[in-house]
Order: structure tokens, then C-alpha cells, then sequence
């Protein structure tokens, strides 16, 4: 019995084809037909709410980079440096690109009929038409790029799949300069073919050496080494950003964990919480193809012996399909299948999923549990091998580079494009501002220290309403606490584990610790730090996804309401799954003006907005629908004379630049304070990164900042300064964090009420930082 050939390639963005809804283990129904396993119902989904073309027209990271927001401020139209502070080298993981193609490239359109979803089998479509494209050639899946014209403008060609006739039709679109944007990303796409001739194999959006995998066998992990790439255009050249990346594999697979746990409950319902308890909400990746799904559910009515129908309409058990397919022997015949929903994107939470069934055997567990992640040892060796100190990042780098250099058959790819990249480390200037100083509200001169804390702990617990000491971690006990103190009654809680107070060598820090969380929750203050700015409220905006079980997404409102910045007004918005745009925020902001307005008696002045959490190629997005809201509060609020004043900036944490200086002929971390804003930022943006934090091991990664907004009319000195020292005002840890207090304070808010609360926090507690 023959399937029909589909490729490994990754499950598609849109929802899977199948005939089953995922069912609770405790329900019962009547026998039906089991969805396809992941290939095969990614083949047969043909016509899907979005298609292939209008995906891939631009990635995510693309869509951001062609908006150009700095053509609105025009206070910084000719530079959007800074010059305070002390000028120090810089290195940067960027290799500049030292020559691109310069000659008019064409692009085509290809459609396929009947419609093909599968990346690869599209690719291999197309290429059974070599001869007619050429040898030098880019295909992203929907589009083509060539050096060269084709014969006609538009060509409808017959290929085959299987036995099944496929008409591909390739029709002239438009010429790209050497400059268009568009052009980038084809030379990502080129980028990626070159790792995969460098036998990387790719899982999720980056790609692994296998080869030099690293096992440790005593808490049965391996390691898989990688890189993460991207080529994008900066300040003043193009350039490619490489990182090394870890992949984390368990050596275990799903069915190897539920065995384990059939020998601890042998009754069934027991067993089957305890398997969906361990599995539901994890990753796991198939080892007859790399590919990661997340398990949704366990189908504990089908097993590998469940027969379907493939594409052509054969009739084939699970066994038979691996077999065929892959190669692959199930030889557990009543082992349960998983579901998965196929991939989560936020840009498609209204898009309905269908689910596929895969078989536990065949896929590994990825991640940590929770025991291990308690392990010291475990976490020990793998920080020793993961968490990389500049030098060892630098010398990974180099490796990587090197090899692109030496490798004949990758430089025989990149000389049919004329592409080459400068093999060292991009530097540049870059500035280390001054020192911030703190103004602590704890005067301790007249007494010592470990007396006026005990002083003051003793004060805090007899005002302070509720102190909870947990005997364990156990996370539904935690949630049951804040659920009833944060809506039900509505009280400024701590939670504390008991044996984190039995340690008396550290009884005075825990204390101190201890003291300050309670009197943040309490409405009172620590310490404070001079921003400069008067009659100006600051704004933190994030959101929290619950990925694990696709509840609704939470975004956290924070808002200063006195001109210290030592109290704050917090409001959550709940939201559809995965969605990352905020609606609300104009009532959101008409609450926090009316609060300040009761602490000052005046209005603000200034508005400045800190948004957290946005993802690839929704800045446009902002600008049309965020910023639009925060404007319409504003006038409705104040006079049309006020000259209330606005700037709205986007926060990046998830980046992959690194910065370096090199001291003593090593490479080590920049200073705290250090400043970027020349070189890898971009012409389009009003931009710069900021490395705020010190880090003991590894390598410290910077923060970016995207000024998208802004009528206040910052100069970069001063937005500058001004963002990290607002680094400085978060109150739950006594130094300095990667982002600005308020960003952090919405994200606790967002976080606790999207893992523990589920619910609106009472209103009485909005003023309170009761989330720390």
C-alpha cells in the first residue's frame, strides 16, 4: 500500500486537516476515523483561510523593517545619536555583507493547481523544471527570483506528483533594484539553504549540529548546538546577525514517560490525569523529522493499529504509514495517540485549529520538567555548557564563520549571488552613560542596619493583613491564595515557603526582603530616582499568552500617578488567545488620568508610554491601532489647548545582538550604562539599545528601544538617560532590571493574573503594587 510522497517539511501555519474533535480522556463517544498523522493532513488541507503566497509575501521581521517611523519626528531627521557619556569600543555579533548581487533581479508568482501547502513538495514542483529556471535561483514557496529573464511573462508548466498532475503556472510580477527591501529577504531564504548544505538540520526557525550533540547521560539530556541567523540592512551597511543557540532534547520519549507512569498508577483514571498532567502543554519533537508540536490532549480510544485514509485515498494504519513513510517501526501497538492542534501564532488566534494524532514512541519529550529545573546539579552542568561567556560565544561564532568561508560547495552557492560576508566581529563606538543615583527612603544612619529592619519588619506585620507560609510549591495551593485574596477578599497578600525561613545564616536578608514586598503591597515607597521630567506619568504596557492551555491573553496596564514614581495605578485587560494588540486602552488611561489627578490635583503634561511584548511585524500595527487609542483618551480628557504631549516606545527583550568590549586582549561584557545607537540600528527607526544590567556568567543580552511616537520631542541624550534610569525604580529587586520599572510592573500584573488569578483583580487593590 502506497501513501503519497509528501516531504518533511514543517506542519503548516494553518490548521490541519481531520475528521476528530480532541476528547476529554473520561469521555465516552462512538468509533470515528482518526485525523491524518501530520504530513499527510498537511497535504490534503489545500484551500485554507490564508494561503501560502499572502504568508510568506513578507516574514514578521521584514514587515517591521520596511516601516519607516522616523520620518514623522522631525526633531531627529538628521541623527539620532546621543553624545553624553564616555565613548568606549564596541564589538557586535554583525558580520557586515562585503558584496551583493548589484544587477536588476525578476520576480515571479507560481501557482499551483490544484493548490499545494506543503513548502517542500512545492520546491520540488518547481524544480522538476530546472533546466528552464536555472541552476541560480531563490524560491521562498510562493515566489521565485532569478537573475535572468524567462522566455515569456507568463508559462503554465505539468508536473508530477505521484501519479497526480500538477499545472504550475509562473507569471512575471516586477523587477527588484539591488536596494529594494524585498531582496533581503531572498537572501535569508539563500542563507537558510546554505545551513542546510552545511548538514544543520532545521527544527522550529533555526537550525542544529546534530553531529556534535552533547549527552549527559546522568540526567538523560542532550544538547544540540546551533545557530540563529538573520540578514537585515542597518545604519550603514548590511549585515548578517549570527548567535549560537541550544536546543534541549530529552532522552525519553513520550510513551517511554508514560510507561513510567503506569507502573506508579495502575488505575486507569489515575493514570490518565497523571499522563495528561505530565504531557498536555509540552513539546515534543518526532524523531523521524525534527519537527516540534505541542501536545493539546491524549486520545486514549486510538493507537497506531487506527487506520485513515492518505491523500490518494488508501486505507493505512499509523504502523504501515511510519513504515512506508519513514522507515519507522511502532512496535507498541496500545500505546494512546497525542493531539496537537498544529502551531500556535498569535497573528491567527482567530483562526480555527484541527487537530492531528501522533504517536508517543516517536516523539521525543523536549524542555525541562519541574523536578529538574529544581535540580541543582542538572541546572549546573547545563548552564556550564549553554550559558557562554563572550569569549566562548566569539569563539563558537568564529567556528561557524569559518566554516561558511572553507566550505567549497556553500561558496560555489553564495558566487552564483556574488554574496560574501566580512568573517570578524563588526565594531563601532558606542558610550557608557553616568552613574544613576538612588534616593532611599530607608534612612539607616542613626541606627544599624540589621535593627532598623527588624524594627521595621515588626511594624509591617502588624498592619499587614495576610502573610501566608506554604509548605511546599505546589502552585494550585498558591492560586487558590491569590484568587481569593486578589478578588474575593481583597487584601495585600505574601507568600513565603516555609523553608526558605529556616536558613538562620540568611534569616536578616530574607527579612529585609520580605519587608520591603510588603511594604510595596502596602502602597509605600523604597527608594526613588530622578528622572529629570516634571508633570510626566509613565505607562508600562505587556501581555501574558497562556500557551499551556490557551486561555485568554492578559494585558497589564501600569501607570505612575504621583510625580516621584513611587506609586501606581494597575489595570488588566483580558483578551482573545493570542492576542498581542491591546483594545481598552483608552479607558484604561481616562482611570489613570482621573486617579493622578486626585494624588496632584493637576493633570500631566506628558504621557510616555513603555510598550513591552510586541511581536515581529506588528509596529505598524501599533501605530494604527495602539497609539490612535491612547490619543482619542487624551482628548477626551483634556482642553484642545493643553498641550498634553506624547511618546510612545516599543520594548524589545528577545533579540539576538550581542555587544562586547575587549579588555586585556579579552572579550568581556559591556559596563551597565552602556549605549548604542549608531551602526546596527536603522535609518527607518528612531532607535537604540541599552545594556542595563551586570551579569556574572555568560553574556549579557541588551534591551532595544524603538521610539515609534513621540511629541514630547526627546533628544536621544535624553530618552536615553531617561530609560535607564527608569531601569532603576523597579521595587521587588534592589538593583537594576533589563527594562523600565513600569514595563516590569506590567508584566507581573499580566503574568500573575493570567497563571494564578484568572479573573479582575478587585478594584480596591488598583493602586497597590500587589502583584510583586
Amino acid at each position: 500500500m502506497q501513501t503519497q510522497q509528501t516531504g518533511q517539511i514543517p506542519p503548516s501555519s494553518q490548521p490541519l486537516q481531520g475528521k476528530s474533535q480532541v476528547v476529554q480522556p473520561a469521555q465516552r463517544r462512538r468509533p470515528r476515523r482518526a485525523p491524518q498523522p501530520p504530513e499527510e493532513a498537511h497535504l490534503v488541507a489545500t484551500l485554507q483561510a490564508t494561503s501560502v503566497k499572502e504568508r510568506n509575501r513578507f516574514g514578521g521581521i521584514f514587515r517591521d523593517h520596511v516601516v519607516d517611523t522616523r520620518q514623522y519626528l522631525d526633531h531627529v531627521r538628521e541623527s539620532t545619536a546621543g553624545m553624553q557619556g564616555r565613548p568606549v569600543k564596541l564589538f557586535t555579533n554583525h558580520f557586515r555583507v562585503t558584496s551583493r548581487p548589484q544587477q536588476v533581479t525578476y520576480k515571479y508568482n507560481i501557482d499551483y493547481m490544484p493548490d499545494i501547502e506543503d513548502g517542500k513538495v512545492r520546491t520540488e514542483l518547481l524544480l522538476q523544471h530546472k533546466a528552464l529556471i536555472g541552476k541560480c535561483h531563490i524560491f521562498d514557496g510562493s515566489s521565485l527570483l532569478l537573475p535572468h529573464k524567462l522566455l515569456s511573462p507568463k508559462m503554465e508548466l505539468v508536473s508530477l506528483l505521484k501519479k497526480q498532475v500538477v499545472k504550475v503556472t509562473i507569471e512575471f510580477t516586477s523587477e527588484l533594484m539591488p536596494t529594494s527591501p524585498d531582496c533581503l529577504r531572498y537572501y535569508n531564504i539563500l542563507f537558510r539553504r546554505i545551513l542546510k548544505m552545511m548538514e544543520l538540520e532545521q527544527v522550529g526557525r533555526n537550525y542544529y549540529n546534530k553531529r556534535e550533540a552533547t549527552e549527559f547521560s546522568d540526567h538523560n539530556l542532550v544538547i544540540w548546538p546551533g545557530y540563529v541567523t538573520s540578514i537585515l540592512e542597518y545604519e550603514t551597511s548590511i549585515t548578517l546577525c549570527a548567535d549560537v543557540n541550544h536546543k534541549l532534547v530529552r532522552m525519553q520519549t513520550a510513551y517511554d514517560l508514560i510507561s513510567a507512569l503506569r507502573d506508579g498508577f495502575p488505575a486507569k483514571q489515575d493514570l490518565r490525569e497523571q499522563v495528561s498532567k505530565q504531557l498536555v502543554g509540552s513539546i515534543v519533537s518526532t524523531i523521524f523529522n525534527n519537527k516540534t508540536y505541542r501536545v493539546d490532549d491524549i486520545d486514549w480510544e486510538e493507537t497506531p493499529r487506527t487506520t485513515f485514509k492518505t491523500s490518494d485515498g488508501a486505507e493505512i494504519t499509523f504502523v504501515e504509514y511510519y513504515k512506508t513513510r519513514y522507515d519507522q517501526a511502532v512496535t507498541e501497538l496500545n500505546q494512546p495517540l497525542l493531539i496537537s492542534k498544529g502551531k500556535w501564532k498569535k497573528s491567527q488566534q482567530d483562526t480555527p485549529r484541527k487537530p492531528v494524532l501522533l504517536v508517543p514512541q516517536l516523539c521525543n519529550l523536549t524542555g525541562l520538567t519541574d523536578d529538574l529545573r529544581k535540580n541543582y546539579r542538572v541546572m549546573r552542568d547545563l548552564a556550564l555548557h549553554m550559558r557562554l561567556d563572550p569569549e566562548k560565544r566569539q569563539h563558537e561564532l568564529q567556528k561557524f564563520m569559518n566554516a561558511i568561508q572553507t566550505n567549497k560547495e556553500v561558496q560555489q552557492e553564495l558566487q552564483l549571488w556574488d554574496l560574501k560576508f566580512d568573517a570578524s566581529f563588526l565594531s563601532f563606538s558606542g558610550r557608557i552613560l553616568k552613574e544613576c543615583s538612588t534616593y532611599s527612603f530607608l534612612d539607616v544612619a542613626s541606627s544599624s542596619p540589621s535593627t532598623v529592619v527588624a524594627s521595621w519588619t515588626v511594624s509591617l506585620l502588624l498592619s499587614f493583613k495576610v502573610v501566608c507560609v506554604l509548605s511546599s510549591e505546589k502552585k494550585d495551593l498558591y492560586d487558590s491564595i491569590k484568587q481569593y485574596l486578589c478578588v474575593s477578599c481583597p487584601i495585600p497578600s505574601q507568600c513565603v515557603i516555609a523553608r526558605t525561613l529556616d536558613k538562620p545564616q540568611t534569616l536578616m536578608t530574607i527579612a529585609t526582603k520580605l519587608a520591603q514586598q510588603m511594604n510595596c503591597k502596602m502602597g509605600g515607597a523604597l527608594w526613588k530616582v530622578d528622572t529629570g521630567l516634571q508633570n510626566a506619568m509613565f505607562i508600562g504596557i505587556d501581555c501574558f499568552h497562556d500557551i499551556v492551555h490557551r486561555r485568554k491573553s492578559i494585558a497589564g496596564f501600569v501607570s505612575s500617578i504621583n510625580q516621584e514614581l513611587t506609586q501606581w495605578f494597575s489595570q488588566c485587560l483580558f483578551q482573545e488567545s493570542g492576542q498581542e494588540l491591546v483594545n481598552g486602552l483608552k479607558a484604561c488611561l481616562e482611570a489613570a488620568l482621573k486617579l493622578w489627578c486626585k494624588h496632584n490635583l493637576f493633570l500631566p503634561q506628558a504621557i510616555i508610554v513603555y510598550r513591552d511584548g510586541v511581536g515581529d511585524g506588528q509596529l505598524q500595527a501599533l501605530l494604527d491601532h495602539e497609539v490612535p487609542q491612547i490619543e482619542s483618551s487624551l482628548k477626551s480628557v483634556y482642553p484642545e489647548d493643553s498641550g498634553v504631549k506624547l511618546t510612545f516606545i516599543v520594548v524589545k527583550k528577545r533579540i539576538n545582538t550581542r555587544f562586547f568590549v575587549e579588555s586585556e586582549g579579552r572579550l568581556r561584557n559591556p559596563l551597565p550604562g552602556t549605549v548604542i545607537d549608531v551602526e546596527v540600528t536603522k535609518r527607518q527607526w528612531y532607535d537604540f539599545f541599552i545594556v542595563s544590567q551586570s551579569v556574572k556568567d555568560g553574556t549579557v543580552t541588551p534591551t532595544h528601544y524603538n521610539v515609534i511616537h513621540d511629541t514630547v520631542r526627546f533628544t536621544p541624550d535624553r530618552i536615553q538617560c531617561l530609560t535607564y534610569r527608569l531601569c532603576h525604580m523597579y521595587y521587588n529587586l534592589p538593583g537594576v532590571i533589563r527594562v523600565p520599572a513600569p514595563c516590569h510592573y506590567a508584566h507581573k500584573l499580566a503574568y500573575l493574573v493570567g497563571q494564578s488569578i484568572h479573573q479582575e483583580p478587585h478594584h480596591s487593590l488598583a493602586n497597590r503594587l500587589f502583584y510583586l
